[in-house]
């Protein structure tokens, strides 16, 4: 019984547990299997990570306050953070990795960053 490659078809030739005739072949097949979550988490990480530098950008200082606007013009989207800390007191900050965000009254938020 001949097993053959189940990307390009050619015989594979070597071990008998042996998937795939070569590494580019074994490449390009998981690149296809994995292509749609990778491109999911990809976009994810692109907005996490821009969210992440607009916070950085804005709170050089470890602590200071800002608008939702100057939040928005910069491309923020509060849809995507990393964690949520809730205080004793309730009070509940939103954290893109170590940066975080507590929205204030009258469209302004405190600025944080987790030590």
């Amino acid at each position: 019984m001949t097993k053959t490659c189940p990307e390009c078809g050619d015989k594979i030739v070597g071990r008998i547990d042996k998937k795939f005739c070569s590494d580019g072949c074994r490449n390009a097949y998981n690149n296809k299997v994995n292509k749609d979550g990778k491109n999911l988490i990809r976009n994810i990480n692109n907005r996490l990570r821009k969210n992440w530098r607009i916070l950085e950008s804005l709170n050089p200082d470890q602590k200071t306050k800002t608008t939702k606007t100057k939040l928005e013009a910069k491309g923020f989207d509060f849809n995507y953070f990393t964690s949520i800390y809730t205080t004793k007191a309730g009070t509940v900050y939103y954290f893109v990795y170590d940066q975080g965000y507590l929205p204030l009254d009258n469209d302004f938020y405190a600025l944080v960053k987790r030590q």
